[in-house]
Parts: structure tokens; C-alpha cells; sequence
């Protein structure tokens, strides 16, 4: 399967509808889809068709929040890059940050409406719900792990 495929395409678009940027999306898409062990920006700009600097911008928006890595390569000059092991468990964990913010931003809106308005008690949900996913999220991703490692 190519970084191009119509399969490979269709994750692209889900994750953009999921908030990636596009060419980021795409990017990821054809390291998933890729059947080499790593990829070099050159190869990626070359199986979408895109611009070596749209692919600089992808590798390193995606290099930051944990998805890939740039690995050796004997005898390239060129850097290369592949989905890094545990991808996902990193990116939830990462994702954490997010929780936080959503939770203190529903804490905040709170104490503005009221913990007894209508306002104060969805925030009220919203705030319950991202303590229970703060509290969760750990024990979630380390489950995953031994059980990932157990069936290996």
C-alpha cells in the first residue's frame, strides 16, 4: 500500500476533521501507510506531491507532540523518520495538558456563573467529566501497555 492510497488518504481526512492540519494529516498518513521502516522528508514530498517546505512544517508539528522520531540511518546524509513505538500512548498522555486546561477553563466558568445556575452546572459536568479522564487516563495507557507487551 502507498502513502497515497485511497486508504491512507481517508485516515488523512479523518484526522484533519479531528483537528490536524492537513498536510500534517497527510503526512502521518504516508508514515503509517508506508511499507519502508522510515521515510526522509525528500521521499514524503515526493509520495504526496507536496512542497519540501509543507513537509518541514509536518515532520516537526508531529516530531513535538510525540508521534514520530527522527532515527539513524548508516551511510544517508539525509534525516529519517518514522512512527515512534508507543506513539499513541505518548500522545494521550501528552494529551493530559489538554485535560487540564479544559477542566481549570470549566473551574473558572464556575466560579463566574455560579455553582447554582444553569451555566455553572453543565460546567459543573464538564469539569467532573475531565477530573474523571485526568484520574483514568494513567492507569488506562499503563493497562495498554502490559497488555500490548503481553500479547508481543
Amino acid at each position: 500500500m502507498t502513502a497515497t492510497s485511497d486508504p491512507a488518504e481517508r485516515l488523512a481526512l479523518v484526522l484533519t476533521e479531528g483537528g490536524l492540519q492537513r498536510m500534517t494529516a497527510r503526512v502521518l498518513a504516508a508514515l503509517l501507510f508506508t511499507e519502508q521502516e522510515t521515510m526522509t522528508a525528500g521521499e514524503i514530498a515526493d509520495a504526496l506531491t507536496i512542497s519540501s517546505g509543507s513537509v518541514s512544517t509536518a515532520l516537526k508539528s508531529l516530531t513535538g507532540i510525540g508521534l514520530i522520531e527522527r532515527v539513524p540511518a548508516p551511510g544517508s546524509r539525509r534525516e529519517h523518520f518514522r512512527i515512534r513505538e508507543g506513539a499513541w500512548a505518548t500522545l494521550m498522555s501528552a494529551q493530559n495538558a489538554v485535560v487540564t486546561v479544559m477542566r481549570d477553563a470549566a473551574e473558572q466558568g464556575i466560579a463566574a456563573t455560579g455553582p447554582d445556575t444553569p451555566a455553572g452546572r453543565r460546567l459543573a459536568e464538564m469539569r467532573d467529566f475531565y477530573d474523571y479522564l485526568w484520574r483514568e487516563m494513567p492507569a488506562l495507557i499503563d493497562r495498554w501497555r502490559a497488555d500490548r507487551a503481553a500479547s508481543r
